[in-house]
């Protein structure tokens, strides 16, 4: 039983399970690639059912299984295995979710690269031994024009030891092998300035790298991976995180199975859905939904800790080395392949040195003969027999046997003027030729040049970007949290907040204590005019008004967040695909539902209407105010009994009362009269003034029958205060004078200064300085208006 478990030890290790260190083949695959070569599948000729490559190879080299062999070749061929794919696979060879299809069903070729692992095979590069029945012969070992074992790695269990290897950079690792062959001396640390860590083929990040370098020193060690996660609004009020790339072979299905176990057992949080969007034109993209409330990135260092989107990797650098399995940091790994390609390129320069000198021979031969081509004929016509013509010219010629021979079997259209003239041409060419290859020959350090020149065409030829991310951020994964269920809370704190929508419906959530204020921007950025701003929690709800009267709840912690110091709105979401609108309906303004302040509206036929605070509908959308048939709201506020309301008309009148003048009513209620109306004419504008000594009015005249956008129209801006009061359902005051071929107020806006106008787009246009008489005409703008606003807290 000894010497049979002993026998079969050995068979494993050395026929089955471990790589060679000089071409990073097992066995199996070396069979295979040398196999498909001899068949003269080539990548440009066409794929071959798998399962005749696997009959070749069973019957001629492999004499295992089928399914060894099927699966060895699938493994080549699988770009999410290895970084530089050998086999070019044409049909479902599987993913790392699902096996493969059957040989029957699948065919292959080889792929580019495989040609740099089996060329030069003719040419006496590496030694041949018998197949398992001695009738035929197999190469020991590929010649490898590239350090394969490291490029794409390798994994096999043998008895009583294992492989793991990782793969790596093509081009890195050509980079490293080019420095140590002109640095023989070099250090570790050296070589890690061209190889830093692994390159895998699902790309991802490694995190730490202590372990990289543990094991490139010794030949054992491990790293974790991570999955490369972004952070994305899936809809307008939620977020998620989509995953591209997965930790070396982690599949998704795995991915999505683990977070469901872990949402089941209440170990994960936050998790609202997971979707596997993966198709071929994109690529892997997995979704996974966030609830409402809950950190992005804490739910994500959640899935880091308990799911396989962060994974560990072991790296054992077991292979064989002159038959004996070995355990090898790089160094050792680049120094063993270096070798062996600077004795395969000098077999190769000895074997063509060989030919170069026998065709040499035999071309000079053939040119003695053409010299005296008519002696030459008249000695063979008169010779009784081959042998005695091969002895006559070997004699009168000075030849010998095999230039002899060789001219013995010339055909005469070779015995032309031409052929002689190519004939010489060819022995200056095989003469300069031999010369170089007997200097190759007497230099290894040319020998080894060669090696580099050769493995840098072979990088640029077959090289890829790096894929991998190195970061030197430490792992989340700790093996002794791993699977518990986590303390720490995931959602996102209700803290004070202030909610600010710009006149371009853009709006940001900005958290701040109680009692701070906003700073304004230092200069004028893009959508920096406000509509409107209100104070609440990250989590408590908010509501937003719209034209057609509809209050809709929302709450504001899926709005983006910035910085007090900075409150960029261009950076903002679409409030009204926040909020969910229906088509023609936009968001006129913000309110608290907790305020004491009534809720003031202003319709474009002239109604206004404060709402009672406070006793709102609990639906998460409800009417504020019954409109009539084809009315609709233009502004909405919330202020004290003691703020001035302000209409402004479409024929440029403005009128403000005290909205104490406005009982309160319940939301059902139609509202009362606010404005009297002149025939044709409509409210541009209504809003309130707390201050009315540090407000002004801003207005936009054009003409009706201007085309939106084409006319930039006329500006003035007027001090509040120059506007006397009248009582609500008069006509007010005019506020603006037109001039020819104007006749009616594009935009109006009142409130505290500075008054802010932007384009559709959000960009910024310069309004005349505020001082004008209240019934002035406006000067031309040098943009086309598109909203006016305030300035933050003004």
């Amino acid at each position: 039983m000894q010497g049979s478990f002993l026998e079969y030890a050995y068979s494993v290790i050395y026929s089955r399970a471990l790589p060679d260190a000089r071409d990073g083949l097992k066995p199996v695959q070396r069979r295979i690639l040398y196999q498909m070569a001899d068949m003269g599948l080539r990548p440009d000729r066409g794929h071959v059912k798998s399962a005749r490559v696997v009959g070749e190879v069973m019957g001629k080299l492999h004499p295992h299984g089928d399914s060894a062999i099927y699966d060895a070749m699938v493994r080549l061929a699988q770009p999410f295995v290895m970084r530089l794919p050998l086999i070019d696979g044409h049909g479902n060879f599987g993913s790392l979710d699902d096996g493969p299809a059957a040989s029957r069903y699948t065919e292959a070729r080889l792929a580019p690269a495989a040609m740099a692992m089996v060329e030069n095979l003719d040419e006496d590069v590496v030694d041949f031994v018998p197949n398992y029945d001695n009738q035929l012969t197999q190469p020991e070992v590929l010649p490898a024009a590239f350090p394969n074992l490291l490029v794409n790695g390798a994994s096999g269990i043998a008895v009583g030891m294992a492989t793991n290897m990782a793969p790596h950079n093509l081009i890195e690792v050509v980079a490293g092998a080019r420095h140590l062959i002109e640095n023989p001396a070099a250090t570790l640390d050296d070589i890690m300035r061209f190889i830093p860590g692994p390159d895998l083929p699902t790309g991802g990040t490694i995190s730490g790298l202590d372990g990289i370098r543990d094991a490139y020193a010794t030949g054992r060690g491990s790293f974790r991976t991570r999955a490369r996660v972004s952070i994305e609004n899936i809809t307008p009020r939620k977020s998620g995180l989509v995953v591209t790339e997965l930790p070396y072979l982690v599949g998704p299905e795995r991915v999505i199975e683990k977070i469901k176990d872990g949402v089941q057992s209440k170990k994960i949080q936050g998790i609202s859905d997971v979707n596997d969007l993966t198709d071929r034109k994109n690529g892997l993209r997995l979704v996974i939904g966030i609830k409402t409330g809950f950190s992005p990135e804490a739910v994500l260092e959640q899935l880091y800790r308990l799911t396989p989107l962060e994974e560990s990797m072991g790296i054992n650098n077991v292979a064989l080395v002159d038959g004996g399995p070995r355990t090898l940091g790089l160094l050792e790994l680049l120094q063993v392949y270096i070798k062996h390609r600077v004795e395969v390129v000098t077999r190769r320069t000895s074997y063509r040195l060989a030919r170069r000198r026998e065709r040499l021979h035999l071309v000079e031969g053939l040119l003695t003969a053409i010299l005296d081509i008519d002696e030459v004929i008249q000695v063979i016509r008169t010779s009784d027999d081959s042998e005695t013509a091969r002895t006559r010219l070997i004699d009168i010629f000075d030849l010998d046997q095999v230039q002899a021979e060789y001219i013995l079997e010339l055909r005469l259209r070779r015995l032309t003027r031409f052929s002689r003239i190519e004939l010489e041409t060819e022995r200056d060419e095989l003469r300069a030729e031999i010369a170089y290859l007997e200097e190759l020959l007497g230099s290894e350090q040319r020998i080894r040049e060669l090696v580099g020149d050769e493995l840098d065409a072979t990088a640029e030829k077959y090289g890829t970007p790096r894929r991998t991310l190195l970061t030197e951020a430490a792992p989340s994964l700790a093996g002794s949290t791993r699977g518990k269920k986590s303390t720490v809370s995931l959602e996102i704190a209700d803290v004070p907040c202030t909610v600010v929508l710009s006149t371009t419906g853009r709006a940001v959530r900005v958290d701040m204590p109680a009692d701070e204020e906003l700073e304004r921007p230092a200069r004028r950025s893009r959508h920096d005019a406000i509509r409107s701003q209100v104070r609440g929690t990250s989590r408590g709800e908010l509501g937003a008004v719209t034209n057609t009267g509809r209050l809709v709840r929302f709450t504001p912690v899926d709005l983006p967040a910035v910085p007090t110091n900075s409150v960029q709105l261009g950076a903002g979401a679409r409030i009204g695909d926040y909020v969910g609108l229906a088509k023609g309906e936009r968001v006129l303004g913000l309110v608290s539902l907790t305020s004491e302040e009534p809720i003031a509206l202003g319709t474009k036929g002239g109604t206004v209407k404060r709402v009672t605070a406070g006793g709102y509908p609990t639906k998460p959308d409800f009417e504020v105010i019954s409109l009539k048939k084809g009315d609709e709201v233009v502004g909405v506020v919330q202020s004290t009994d003691d703020a001035e309301l302000v209409f402004v008309s479409s024929d440029a009148q403005l009128l403000h009362f005290q909205a104490s003048a406005v009982r309160p009513q319940g939301v059902a209620a139609g509202g009362m009269a606010g404005i009297n109306l002149s025939t044709g004419a409509e409210v541009v504008f209504f809003g309130a003034v707390a201050k009315p000594e540090h407000a002004v009015v801003a207005t936009v005249s054009t003409t009706i029958g201007a085309l939106p956008g084409t006319d930039p129209g006329k500006a003035k801006v007027s001090l509040f205060v120059d506007f006397p009061g009248k009582g609500r359902a008069t006509g007010g005051v005019r506020a603006h004078t037109f001039l020819k071929g104007e006749d009616s107020l594009a935009l109006a806006w009142v409130g505290a200064d500075p008054a802010y106008a932007v384009t559709a787009e959000g960009g910024a246009v310069a309004l005349p300085d505020p001082g004008a008489r209240r019934d002035a005409s406006g000067i031309p703008l040098d943009g086309i208006v598109a909203s006016i606003g305030a300035a933050l807290n003004a």
